[in-house]
């Protein structure tokens, strides 16, 4: 690096905060004394999102486990992050943990691009004079990676975990990158394949974000390796106004995600082309998320086709109160994809009381149980008539689902990560209880 960069960073790491940190919600009761280990949770992704100004729901659910962790774990929690030399180290707490504090309230409101120095310094940290990660106490830490970024280096978490004597224990997503590689780029059906021998040679323990997370994962890893499956949490936000676009009074839906082929955007786009061939109104169709890879059909409705254009809102990758908003003043949210690992969004919509129409998979059902309606990803005729009942003056059926999410709760972080610790912990119970009987044994 340059003396001009390295001058650069030394100022930025020494720039104040942009805003004071927001205070976090009130910790619960203080959880029973188990083992319980120092925990170490990986922050590498998040910092590098923070700095590129934008958050996916990956990111969102690492935050939401720093955010947590911080009033849970207490002086046993540390950052630590991959240098991008091969190893890892810990990230400076006081600062990191500000970091975390404000990363929430700027994403919600639009800000987050202010952090990104911090994030800068703290990420430059990590390449250039990190402190290295130290050997294990008289309780093994608990190396906690919750977004699979980076175990695809398989020999660099092996050796961290060498040295320091931590506990690997990661959070899977999904196996989509594997039992769906026509939906991903090529390199990343490798590097998650990568992961998945991380995982195999150097867990201890494994959670899962869904029961379907976990049975497809199952059959990948040794018989005896300890799993939780344990659904994500919703974070309650506070709704932007609809942006001006949308203020016009006319009826919307919402598909929210990533513009890719998993999404099956490119059904959603020839139903509308069909709605706006007909001889009634047309509501609008929302779409929030970034173009991804291997979408040339979509991209050419989307850019070219005169007929959707005034029935369309391509939105890109809006804060989360603006996603709040546009919930709350949504007919339904249209999740049509062929394969997800949890599916927040729909989730998400259910807990703000929208209604969701979604494809029949797995991980939909799981989470919406008897609320949402459930519709073949490929029946383009049953999601025209769900979607012109939806949009219909009074819409009795959509009715239905709002009445049906009377007996629906909303997952919460806080009870995920009480079974998470809980786990965690007997983990480090069961550990020290096995090394107890090998050290009498060597006796």
């Amino acid at each position: 690096m340059s003396t001009e960069v390295l001058a650069l960073l030394r100022d930025v790491t020494r720039a104040p905060p942009s805003r004071p940190p927001a205070p976090l919600p009130r910790p619960g009761p203080a959880r029973p004394a188990l083992a319980r280990p120092p925990i170490w949770l990986d922050l590498s992704r998040l910092l590098w999102r923070v700095f590129r100004g934008t958050l996916t729901g990956v990111d969102r659910v690492e935050l939401a486990y720093a955010e947590h962790l911080l009033m849970l774990a207490g002086d046993r929690l540390r950052f630590v992050a991959h240098d991008y030399r091969g190893g890892f180290g810990l990230l400076p707490h006081r600062r990191t943990a500000a970091l975390v504090r404000a990363i929430g309230p700027a994403w919600e409101d639009g800000s987050l691009p202010r952090l990104a120095p911090r994030a800068l310094a703290l990420f430059a940290g990590s390449v250039l004079n990190l402190r290295r990660v130290p050997p294990a106490g008289p309780l093994r830490p608990v190396y906690l990676n919750v977004s699979h970024h980076p175990l695809a280096k398989t020999a660099a978490v092996g050796a961290l975990l060498r040295r320091s004597g931590a506990a690997l224990v990661p959070l899977v997503h999904d196996l989509i990158p594997l039992d769906w590689p026509e939906y991903v780029p090529a390199p990343e059906t490798l590097r998650h394949r990568a992961r998945l021998r991380t995982i195999a040679d150097h867990a201890e323990g494994v959670i899962a974000n869904s029961a379907a997370t976990a049975a497809a994962l199952r059959p990948l890893l040794p018989p005896a390796l300890p799993m939780l499956a344990a659904p994500l949490g919703v974070v309650p936000r506070r709704a932007a106004p609809l942006p001006p676009v949308l203020q016009d009074g006319r009826p919307f839906f919402l598909c929210l995600g990533t513009i890719e082929p998993r999404k099956n955007h490119l059904m959603l786009l020839h139903l509308w082309r069909r709605l706006a061939e007909g001889p009634g109104p047309v509501p609008r169709l929302v779409l929030v998320g970034n173009r991804g890879w291997d979408n040339e059909q979509v991209l050419d409705l989307l850019d070219r086709c005169t007929r959707l254009a005034p029935h369309l809102a391509e939105l890109g990758r809006v804060p989360d109160g603006v996603v709040a908003g546009l919930m709350d003043h949504a007919q339904a949210l249209l999740m049509p994809s062929f394969v997800e690992g949890f599916g927040l969004p729909v989730a998400e919509a259910l807990a703000r009381g929208t209604p969701v129409l979604c494809s029949d998979i797995p991980a939909h059902r799981e989470i919406a149980g008897p609320v949402a309606e459930y519709l073949d990803p490929l029946n383009l005729p049953a999601w025209l008539a769900a979607v012109q009942a939806y949009a219909a003056p009074q819409a009795p059926r959509r009715a239905a689902q709002q009445r049906r999410m009377a007996g629906w709760e909303a997952p919460g972080w806080p009870a995920h990560l009480d079974a998470v610790l809980g786990f965690v912990e007997e983990l480090a119970r069961r550990n020290g209880r096995r090394e107890a009987e090998w050290a009498q044994a060597a006796a």
